[in-house]
């Protein structure tokens, strides 16, 4: 069925016996439907309002999402306040740190497809005048961002902030790998169980999104860098007024973006999503990011490639002193000043003309963000702790290393891969080694976790892209490699899956094509050479079973080993698990369905 208008019906929008606000003639075919809203405690006068989605993640999943409700009761206020009429729905998303080290991790990235899948059917089953999209972390957000492209309505997106500093002004990572490793193999230690309990007493003292730039802050950081968040609204602290008041003026924005006509599609532009890239490399994001922000690309319509990263973090410098690659925890980052902060000091690297969710330029917002002293007002609270907004959002001229992240690619990852260099030491960022391989990042794990692992190995793991196991993080693993004196600063690690936006060290992942598609990595064996030069942006097999080659001999090898080995088999799949694993793309597109 398509959508009619009352004149194609032979009738006037006055002779409607409901009044249509925007696409509603839908209403007038069907009487029932007044009825049903009015049985839930709607109005006649709501039904003529301009009737907006307020669609959140709250959910005692976790604490990303456990306030997300305070904030939607907010928007919903602010809409009312707007002269419209809110429609409250809710799809809870899921955590990553709650699915480490089991099976529950590989249905996080595809949690991302299901929660925008769930967004787009409460956003069309009726028609609606406007979006409010409220979520705080790593697959929510970007989900409710592909539902929004889909949608096209007038759209709001409201973060939920970030959590209060952990002990030491860290966050709720920096501790847990090295309580993991000793838990693992020394945990009946009574010094050991003691520690484990202090940390899990003081990790996250408060709800929002974890204290660093994992994918959840980057995620919240980039939604207002392409413009549909509210000025300042990314990460702050979630147990402070603020972040009530930015919902509030939320909910009345979007009727301001309905009364105009502006829609999601006019803000995130071509133009929009290249300020979102440069802003990334700017605060040194997680390089999820590079799966999240291509794919909501191609929801759009939009060429971007995921080598622009690369090509835009040649220019821009890497200014946010945010944990893991920095020393201070997000809420700092907000205080010092927040997005807009850092938007006015990349502004000569900025389409300041693109529309963003105030119905306003970012130019003007800026502007008027200046001009109400925004900029200083918080610095207040950097005191309370004895830092500046220097110390936090680093002065250029004292930065001798630009952006963050890299593309590599060579004859494992004809494709690409993708590495954070701004959380590896200088010294690994060229390096060579022999190969460990693994097919599962388990199986790496207990490797490390045994002193299996020695010094100068380059671990591959295998079989965890997105049609393997639907492309779980490795945070495990890496934090293990880290937390590991002998292996910290030496060891690798390579893999098809994805790295949590807390990663350190050397980690190379989204390594495509994956070996569940007979990418390369299906056919390097133990003791293969391995040569990473992350300044070059190349990473290759320069050595089978520890004998250097050419590239020529390196391929001819990988010919016959094609012959002779098989791809690993799946297990049997089902239900929204084997869906998203019989139809991911590669990562470097996006890794979507």
């Amino acid at each position: 069925m398509s959508k009619q208008s009352c004149e194609q019906n032979g009738k006037s929008c006055a002779q409607c016996a409901t009044p249509c606000n925007g696409s509603q003639y839908e209403r007038f075919l069907w009487p029932q439907f007044d009825a049903l809203q009015l049985a839930i405690g709607w109005t006649e006068e709501d039904l003529k309002s301009k009737q907006i989605l307020v669609e959140d993640a709250f959910g005692d999943s976790h604490p990303g999402s456990a306030h997300l409700d305070r904030l939607s009761k907010q928007a919903q206020i602010g809409i009312y306040q707007g002269g419209g009429r809110p429609g409250s729905f809710h799809t809870t998303d899921i955590c990553d740190g709650c699915a480490q080290g089991h099976d529950g991790m590989n249905y996080i990235l595809a949690s991302r497809e299901t929660i925008a899948d769930m967004v787009e059917l409460h956003g069309s089953f009726v028609p609606w005048d406007g979006l409010i999209l409220i979520s705080s972390c790593d697959k929510c957000v970007p989900g409710h961002l592909k539902a929004a492209a889909r949608l096209n309505l007038p759209t709001v997106f409201v973060p939920g902030g970030s959590m209060r500093p952990s002990r030491n002004m860290t966050s709720d990572i920096c501790e847990i790998g090295d309580l993991t490793l000793r838990q693992e193999r020394d945990g009946k230690n009574p010094e050991v169980l003691k520690d484990i309990r202090n940390y899990k007493l003081t990790a996250c003292p408060s709800v929002g999104a974890c204290q660093m730039y994992g994918t959840a802050s980057t995620m919240q950081s980039l939604a207002e860098a392409m413009g549909v968040a509210l000025p300042g609204s990314a990460l702050a602290p979630a147990t402070m007024r603020d972040i009530d008041t930015f919902a509030r003026n939320s909910g009345k924005a979007v009727m301001q973006l309905a009364s105009k006509g502006i829609t999601f599609r006019d803000i995130v532009t071509k133009e929009a999503l290249i300020n979102t890239i440069v802003i990334h490399c700017a605060i040194g994001g997680s390089t999820n990011a590079m799966i999240h922000i291509p794919d909501l690309a191609r929801e759009l319509g939009i060429d971007l490639p995921v080598e622009l990263f690369d090509e835009i973090n040649h220019k821009i410098p890497h200014i946010a002193n945010i944990l893991p690659s920095g020393k201070h925890p997000t809420e700092a980052m907000w205080f010092a000043g927040g997005i807009p902060a850092v938007q006015w000091r990349m502004r000569k690297y900025l389409n300041l003309d693109v529309m963003t969710a105030t119905g306003l330029t970012l130019g003007k917002n800026l502007e008027l963000m200046a001009k109400d002293d925004f900029f200083n007002r918080n610095l207040g609270y950097l005191a309370n702790y004895k830092l500046k907004q220097e110390d936090v959002l680093l002065p250029e001229e004292s930065i001798h290393e630009k952006g963050s992240v890299a593309i590599l690619k060579g004859n494992i990852a004809t494709e690409g891969a993708v590495v954070k260099y701004a959380a590896i030491a200088k010294e690994m960022r060229v390096h060579q080694g022999p190969a460990r391989v693994f097919n599962s990042e388990e199986d790496c794990y207990h490797a490390v976790v045994d002193k299996a692992v020695r010094p100068g190995d380059i671990l591959i793991i295998r079989y965890e892209g997105p049609r393997g196991s639907g492309m779980p993080e490795m945070l495990l693993t890496t934090e293990a490699i880290v937390s590991d004196k002998e292996l910290n600063g030496t060891v690798a690690l390579v893999t098809d899956g994805r790295f949590s936006g807390a990663t350190r060290g050397p980690a190379i992942g989204h390594v495509s094509p994956e070996a569940a598609v007979g990418g390369e990595i299906a056919y390097i064996k133990d003791g293969d050479l391995i040569r990473f030069d992350i300044p070059n942006r190349c990473i290759n097999v320069v050595g089978c079973e520890g004998a250097e080659m050419s590239v020529e001999e390196v391929a001819a090898v990988f010919e016959e080993r094609k012959k002779t080995m098989s791809l690993k088999e799946q297990q049997p799949r089902t239900g929204v698990f084997k869906k998203y694993t019989d139809h991911a793309r590669s990562a470097m597109q996006g890794a979507g369905v």
